[in-house]
């Protein structure tokens, strides 16, 4: 019990009392603004990479973009994300954006979508692999070319599928954003490293961290979950 009013006491002194809560919530708006901004970067990164692998190779052009989308793939991939987004912040974009005082936030959106897109590019090749061949074959019989029927045809088919992976996606991205306070972005682990070292206290800050992580990813499979059934009943009219 004394452990418990120890806890809250100190709970009280920095979020409450202090400006605990206002910094988290700075924190909580980042870590929010980078996972839906770079999710929806990687869906439409990932839709080009997956039909650039599900293209037919029929030609030199198309085998160029199949091999491009497998070396795109495999280096995304294959180096961790902490790895990319310090190459991006201090090496390749290191001049970009310098004037701008959300530099860093863009810079992490930007990698955080590129890296998703990799992941996302496989979800959405198997989605549009589990759709019956036929569809294609049916859009093509009725004069359509390939690009329209796969947008019109098999892409929102697919879609639908895969939207749990999606989901699984978005809750990956929400703690992956973690990191991004290694290049200065003032995410949720940033600001609980700030008010450790302010308040010097560990154990209270980051027990309520990842009490808000996991709020968050509880709120997102609630949502996701949601959609998919929403889905599910306007197939069924």
């Amino acid at each position: 019990m004394s452990s418990f009013a120890g806890f809250f006491d100190i709970f009280k002194r920095i979020y409450i009392e202090g400006d605990g809560l206002k910094l988290l919530g700075e924190g909580l708006l980042s870590t929010v603004i980078m996972a839906v901004f770079a999710l929806v970067i990687g869906v439409l990164l990932g839709i080009i990479v997956a039909i650039f692998k599900v293209i037919p190779n029929n030609n030199f052009f198309t085998k160029i973009l199949n091999a491009f989308a497998n070396v795109y793939i495999a280096v995304i991939r294959g180096t961790p994300v902490m790895v990319q987004l310090l190459l991006a912040y201090y090496a390749i974009f290191v001049s970009a954006f310098r004037e701008f005082r959300f530099r860093a936030l863009i810079i992490a959106i930007i990698i955080f979508g590129i890296n998703s897109s990799a992941y996302v590019a496989e979800i959405i090749r198997s989605g549009i692999l589990a759709v019956d061949k036929g569809q294609m074959e049916a859009g093509r019989s009725l004069g359509l070319s390939y690009a329209t029927t796969m947008k019109k045809i098999v892409l929102p088919q697919a879609i639908k599928n895969i939207l749990p992976a999606l989901g699984n996606e978005l809750i990956v991205l929400i703690k992956e954003t973690s990191v991004a306070g290694f290049i200065t972005v003032f995410d949720l682990t940033r600001a609980t490293r700030s008010l450790v070292a302010d308040y010097y206290e560990a154990f209270v800050p980051y027990i309520t961290l990842a009490a808000v992580y996991l709020i968050l990813v509880l709120g997102a499979t609630f949502l996701v979950n949601r959609l998919e059934r929403r889905m599910r009943k306007g197939d069924n009219r």
